[in-house]
């Protein structure tokens, strides 16, 4: 008689219990594209003066008129006359330059934007220094269709949201997307956040572009090395961070309540 068949009844369903955890493991996917398992709380990444910019670019802003833009807006070292952006766009907020080039409304203060800058840049590598993740390469790139819980996610490819990907969880809960690649969003879908997730603790790190699809929802801080681009209509409850250029099409950028 083998030793599994002289366990007890009891034993055998720990023993059964325990190698189906085994399988399942951290980061798999549960039914409906859910995720299984529950990962560990993260910090939120600390984005210094950054965070109080909705709209922050290294190299310049374009604006196809008319865009709505609820928070400061700010470029350096780029000068003020790189920032297309017109004051009737922007409500609760300032538009910061180096110089006094640009919109009529522009507020000079190159010490601020220094700062703010160099805090993006820190945000930037503490973002895509985190290690451990709990999730690597989930769905290969494609997380439409897919329920997350809070985590650090990675992924060494491209990052594709073709249909509409749900970040579910509390209020605390937070959520941080390293992608070493693109990230790119299809027309029309959106981020959605349940249970009461907060914009304002949802970061992606983008190593490479960023392009928010015609007419698409996003939600979180876009941390990109390069350029985000935000397609006609599209909107954003969170933060364009930018290393580059921001593009910007008709489009609604408001940044989280803190």
């Amino acid at each position: 008689m083998s030793s599994f068949t002289q366990l007890s009844s009891s034993r055998k369903r720990l023993l059964g219990a325990l190698l189906v955890v085994g399988i399942i493991g951290v980061g798999s996917i549960g039914v409906g594209g859910a995720i299984a398992s529950e990962p560990a709380p993260r910090a939120v990444v600390d984005l210094g003066e950054a965070g109080t910019f909705a709209i922050l670019s290294k190299s310049g802003i374009t604006d196809v008129y008319t865009s709505a833009i609820s928070g400061n807006v700010g470029a350096s070292p780029i000068t003020g006359a790189a920032i297309h952006v017109t004051c009737p766009e922007v409500t609760n907020g300032t538009i910061y330059s180096v110089d006094a080039e640009g919109p009529s409304c522009i507020v000079t203060d190159a010490t601020y934007l220094t700062e703010a800058v160099s805090d993006l840049e820190i945000a930037y590598t503490d973002a895509a220094g985190r290690t451990t993740p709990d999730f690597i390469n989930l769905g290969a790139g494609e997380i439409g269709g897919l329920t997350l819980t809070q985590g650090l996610y990675k992924w060494g490819t491209d990052v594709n949201i073709s249909t509409d990907v749900t970040l579910t969880g509390t209020a605390d809960d937070v959520f941080i997307f390293q992608i070493s690649k693109d990230l790119e969003q299809a027309s029309a879908q959106n981020v959605i956040l349940a249970g009461g997730v907060q914009a304002k603790n949802v970061f992606w790190q983008v190593g490479g572009s960023v392009a928010i699809g015609t007419t698409a929802h996003f939600e979180g801080t876009i941390l990109s090395q390069t350029m985000i681009a935000m397609k006609t209509g599209a909107t954003i409850n969170g933060r364009l961070l930018a290393q580059t250029a921001v593009t910007l099409q008709s489009n609604t950028v408001t940044a989280p309540v803190e």
